[in-house]
């Protein structure tokens, strides 16, 4: 059982009570439709956590990722490779998984975190084992746990063990369509794009509003203004 997926972290959902899953569903319709394009996946979520699982052999996880840093509501999220429970298996997976950062890098650190307390290594005992590990692998390197170049994380969870580096922050806020809708108007200028970006991360559904008024306004302002609007919604 070994295969790379995502891991996205919703952050500022966490806080949210009886109601999150509601924001959570929202969220991963956004997340689908983002991806959709790009082929196809299974979504999941469990502890926080939401996970895409490719389900097609040539997904394009460099645009998925790229993807994923226009979502409003994702705090951070990486690519990560799933494998068994298994402190052989996860030694044994994670060098080569690692190698291409491992070789770009001259510091490193191990986090273990273990949420499924049933795995038999606790979490220094995790971190310890998995170091040791990659300073046989990759003699060049040394541990810097105050300021390395790259922090390794191995997740217990409760389908798998998830390796991978550090994460990626994400937008952040809230997804949008979680908090009504408005309407904005859009000049030439850049603040009110601006405003569109604040608004839609508090989870609005914006329609843009702009007035044409020739010969005082030309096409070329108004091409201007479908360049920034394209550049908004983007991101809604």
């Amino acid at each position: 059982m070994k295969k790379e997926v995502i891991l996205i972290k919703n952050g500022e959902l966490a806080l949210k009570g009886l109601n999150r899953m509601t924001f959570e569903d929202v969220l991963i319709k956004n997340i689908k439709a983002k991806l959709r394009p790009l082929g196809e996946f299974s979504v999941r979520r469990a502890q926080s956590t939401i996970y895409i699982e490719p389900t097609c052999d040539d997904f394009p996880f460099e645009e998925a990722l790229e993807g994923m840093k226009k979502v409003f509501g994702i705090a951070a999220f990486t690519r990560a490779l799933a494998v068994e429970k298994d402190i052989d298996t996860i030694l044994a997976s994670a060098p080569e998984y690692l190698s291409d950062i491992m070789k770009g890098i001259k510091t490193f650190k191990v986090e273990a975190k273990r949420s499924d307390k049933h795995f038999p290594l606790t979490s220094p005992e995790i971190s310890r084992e998995l170091g040791g590990k990659l300073l046989s692998a990759f003699p060049h390197l040394k541990v810097d746990v105050h300021n390395p170049d790259e922090v390794i994380t191995v997740e217990i969870r409760d389908y798998a063990a998830y390796i991978h580096g550090k994460q990626i922050k994400g937008a952040g806020g809230m997804p949008v369509s979680t908090a009504g809708k408005a309407a904005i108007l859009i000049s030439g200028g850049i603040d009110s794009p601006v405003a569109a970006y604040m608004m839609a991360k508090r989870g609005i559904v914006l329609d843009g509003i702009h007035f044409a008024s020739p010969p005082y306004t030309s096409p070329r302002a108004e091409l201007k203004v479908k360049q920034l609007l394209k550049k908004v919604s983007a991101y809604s």
